[in-house]
């Protein structure tokens, strides 16, 4: 029985002692010089919102952010069968080189507008009903886009 009691014993005061530890911690990270503590990871940028270029009875169905420049929007007009891509800056200013490109693989068609723009690059159309897209925009060097993506059937390639 007296091995049991010092266990016991023994055992509450490695409880006393963590809880301790517990309630001091708290006072020790607020002692600590801010350098040592560990920061909070960083805010993602906003993203660019897409601002209509493509026109009416456009719709976004695809995205992909070009860091924290800007957004390239995918979009797709179910009364024409086009897609549009537009590339938006996150913040506009000085004219700087962008680009918004789309495109298909067979038969090898790529459209694309690239110049010095403040706000946005595009639109660009094309018909790919039926087809898989790759889509891209670029600011000042940086890239985003996606390869073969938002793939539409036609009713002749169902058979």
């Amino acid at each position: 029985m007296t091995n049991i009691r010092r266990a016991s014993a023994i055992g509450a005061a490695v409880t006393a002692t963590a809880c301790a530890a517990i309630a001091l911690a708290p006072a020790a990270v607020a002692a600590e010089p801010t350098a040592q503590r560990a920061t909070a990871a960083p805010k993602a940028a906003a993203a660019a919102t897409y601002n209509g270029a493509c026109g009416g009875g456009y719709s976004v169905v695809n995205s992909a952010q070009i860091g924290t420049k800007g957004t390239v929007f995918l979009t797709y007009s179910s009364a024409t069968g086009k897609n549009c891509v537009v590339t938006v800056r996150t913040t506009p200013g000085k004219a700087v080189h962008m680009t918004a490109s789309l495109g298909f693989a067979s038969p090898t068609t790529t459209v694309s507008d690239t110049g010095y723009y403040t706000t946005y690059a595009g639109p660009v159309y094309l018909d790919a009903r039926g087809l898989c897209v790759t889509w891209r925009g670029e600011i000042s060097g940086e890239v985003a886009g996606k390869n073969g993506t938002n793939c539409g059937t036609l009713a002749t390639n169902q058979r």
